[in-house]
């Protein structure tokens, strides 16, 4: 199994067509997973970087339809390339409405969702209702309600690669993070990401045999430069595939 290299992008960012590039710039690197970030006014949870990309693209949009037509030509140009769509729930239920969401994502052939900043499980529960794969992220120190959360959960887990607080006792690592989980029970795939930047990072996923590993703000700021960024994405992939030897 190589642990797939999944990129963000904010679709909309810096503007339209120059999202769809930085789409392509990442398919014909090599990277195996594309997250496409959906624009949002408030996206209080992610990083300054990220966050003001995700702001800008919410300006250069009329309404909720015409994103959704973006994403339509992104996933028309890449047919080939699995996607995850992150939401904030407050996008959902405001922006775009939830019935207009799972009418449009549904068309778009959209199933996997990274849903953050929700105020409760309605929303959760009615995408999962409708067919939708949705994403529940646990935190390094594994509390125990995460856990929980995630062994009922649909879809992918999506793991906190790096410690910022809590450790549980015997979960330094991540490595001993992953076992952790699956000796609970937790059997679908792992995806650790947040702070993701270099070949050591990515190795670090590789070794504790997560399927997937996050890249965000260190691979969306080398698109300026497209042999920088197949470059950098070789560099990520040798790191990869070196620790699955």
């Amino acid at each position: 199994m190589k642990t797939k290299l999944i990129g963000y992008f904010s679709i909309g960012y810096p503007d339209v067509e120059r999202s769809m590039e930085i789409a392509d710039s990442y398919v014909k690197s090599g990277i195996d997973i594309i997250e496409i970030g959906f624009p949002c006014d408030n996206p209080y949870l992610d990083n300054e970087y990220i966050g003001n990309t995700l702001k800008c693209a919410y300006n250069n949009f009329k309404d909720a339809d015409a994103v959704f037509d973006a994403v339509d030509e992104l996933l028309k140009r890449h047919a080939d390339t699995p996607v995850i769509l992150l939401m904030y729930d407050h996008i959902i239920r405001d922006y775009v409405g939830v019935d207009k969401f799972i009418e449009r994502a549904s068309k778009s052939g959209i199933k996997d969702i990274i849903l953050v900043g929700s105020e409760d499980e309605s929303v959760k529960d009615t995408l999962i209702s409708n067919g939708f794969n949705v994403s529940c992220y646990i935190t390094y120190g594994l509390p125990d309600n995460e856990i929980e959360s995630a062994r009922n959960s649909n879809a992918f887990i999506y793991l906190q690669a790096k410690p910022d607080g809590n450790v549980r006792p015997g979960c330094e690592t991540l490595a001993q993070c992953v076992k952790y989980l699956r000796d609970k029970g937790i059997k679908n795939p792992i995806y650790a990401g947040v702070g993701i930047s270099t070949p050591d990072d990515v190795k670090m996923i590789a070794e504790a045999k997560a399927e997937g590993c996050f890249i965000g703000s260190a691979l969306l700021k080398k698109t300026g430069d497209i042999k920088q960024l197949e470059e950098y994405v070789k560099s990520l992939k040798d790191a990869r595939d070196s620790a699955e030897i």
